[in-house]
């Protein structure tokens, strides 16, 4: 296995445990080409605006971990944190981010986190958060997210199925799915033409995944102007944060069980009330 940057924790200054009369979850969407972050109440309502840092390149994981840190720092106390990282994650550590750097390969990052901030931390593919913040929990559900490149995250019965890579499946003539309808294939095609691909890769899911709904979210999601079958629905930029906060509902089957979602605590630290 790869080791870790240098001194990992030293990127992000550690943060000093604060008493809280209701759990705050502290909610990082890391994207290829920003990171968000914004803090959430006991009810996943958001106490703060929303944050929002460029994806410094090379995306390194010590220079994505200050850029983090510069992000959430203004946004005041919160007693446990929530990721959404755009690559397979497996027990918090990332084992692929192929629009950030090849150091991300095996790296830590949900115990990183949890280090230098003193707060558990759960980190889970970023298309699969955005997932719990939109699914209704019936029947088997799939989300696209269209951004710097491709998210798909499958939900059955509300439970999420990990380390689903659609992305980099061949869609086309020897093209992936990212190829089509990533950041680079829009400014590449334009709007109208990049539309074409999108619908083709929802007519191409559909009798794969059979799903009763498709969910498009992601930063280019607002460009999406074809018309959508009646079972694939655009959904706001917002949940791929507040999706965070449903990895820490103990009841809900996919955050009890994902196999890649991680909750750590630094030793000694105070614990917030779950």
């Amino acid at each position: 296995m790869p080791t870790a940057p240098r001194s990992p924790v030293a990127a992000v200054p550690a943060l000093a445990p604060r008493a809280g009369p209701a759990p705050r979850t502290l909610c990082i969407d890391i994207g290829g080409t920003g990171l968000k972050a914004l803090v959430v109440d006991a009810n996943g309502t958001p106490i703060t605006e929303r944050a929002r840092v460029e994806t410094p390149h090379p995306a390194a994981p010590p220079a994505v971990l200050r850029a983090i840190w510069s992000l959430i720092e203004p946004l005041g106390a919160f007693e446990r944190t929530s990721v959404g990282f755009p690559g397979v994650v497996v027990a918090g550590v990332t084992k692929t981010a192929p629009n950030l750097d090849p150091e991300w390969k095996d790296f830590p990052l949900g115990q990183t986190l949890a280090d230098a901030t003193r707060r558990p931390v759960r980190v889970l593919n970023d298309a699969g958060v955005q997932g719990y913040g939109v699914i209704d929990g019936r029947g088997v559900e799939m989300v696209l997210t269209l951004g710097t490149g491709m998210g798909c995250a499958l939900f059955v019965s509300g439970r999420y199925v990990p380390n689903l890579e659609l992305a980099h499946h061949p869609l086309h003539k020897g093209d992936t799915y990212e190829d089509h309808v990533g950041a680079a294939a829009l400014a590449k095609l334009g709007k109208k033409k990049w539309n074409k691909h999108v619908a083709r890769v929802i007519e191409t899911v559909l009798p794969i995944f059979n799903p009763e709904r498709i969910y498009l979210g992601g930063g280019n999601a607002k460009h999406v102007t074809l018309a959508l079958p009646p079972n694939v629905k655009l959904t706001p930029n917002v949940a791929g944060l507040t999706g965070g906060f449903v990895l820490w509902r103990h009841d809900h089957p996919g955050a009890a069980h994902a196999d890649d979602a991680i909750a750590t605590e630094k030793p000694g630290a105070k614990k917030g009330r779950r």
